[in-house]
């Protein structure tokens, strides 16, 4: 298969629960990025005046929770990597990574960067790269693409959830799409981002569009970058 689809989505809240609970039922795989240091602190995420919780899973859910899906790095506590000395970087990756494989059971290698704006560059992904076990790192800048990148540290996918139109557009455009070359529909979000604007119905839709695809290899972003020899 030349076509693939892959999801990732940060900050571990338990929204992720009826998220994977869709991805089971459409036979699709998601990259799920966590806060170690985070787990169980309750919050609420406050936008434009929409409101959703922002509650943390616990540490020991980790392993069932995400079955079947891939566990990833975000970091330990979810600061802006740019604005940190190197040991720092490497310790808040690291320790994050080595905590998540204890948890989940196996080794992590994946990982996206915290944090909104500029949240990388290019001192960090060196760092990241040639410091830490990490294969590849995602970024939160769109392409509106699904071509293959050369950099895996700095990794942009394709849309973001709440771009919808765009989102809707490359749906239909990447399920149409004959190809003769690899082809990645990569698609990231945050699972909260579906309470504060209550668009589970939508978000469905779109699953239902782009699942069941003879053409298309659904699977963790691990999955399709190494299908793809990617890493």
């Amino acid at each position: 298969m030349l076509k693939a689809v892959t999801f990732s989505f940060d900050d571990g809240v338990t929204q992720d629960v009826r998220l994977i609970e869709l991805f089971n039922k459409y036979n699709v795989k998601g990259t799920f990025n966590l806060n170690s240091s985070l787990f169980g602190l309750p919050g609420v995420c406050d936008w434009f005046e929409n409101k959703a919780s922002h509650n943390k899973v616990k540490a020991e859910e980790v392993k069932d929770i995400y079955k079947g899906h891939e566990v990833a790095v975000h970091t330990l506590t979810h600061p802006n990597l740019t604005t940190l000395e190197e040991s720092v970087v490497i310790r808040q990756v690291e320790k994050d990574r080595e905590v998540l494989s204890e948890l989940a059971g196996y080794e992590v290698t994946g990982m996206a960067y915290p944090c909104g704006g500029v949240n990388n560059d290019d001192r960090v992904a060196e760092i990241i790269k040639n410091r830490t076990g990490v294969q590849y790192s995602r970024t939160i800048t769109s392409t509106f693409n699904f071509d293959l990148q050369n950099n895996m540290f700095r990794f942009n996918p394709s849309v973001y959830i709440m771009q919808p139109e765009k989102l809707a557009e490359l749906a239909e455009s990447f399920v149409s799409l004959k190809t003769d070359k690899p082809q990645i529909f990569y698609i990231w979000g945050h699972s909260y981002e579906f309470d504060v604007f209550e668009t589970w119905e939508k978000f469905e839709e779109l699953l239902k569009l782009i699942s069941g695809k003879d053409d298309i290899l659904y699977g963790t972003n691990k999955e399709v970058f190494e299908y793809f020899d990617m890493i």
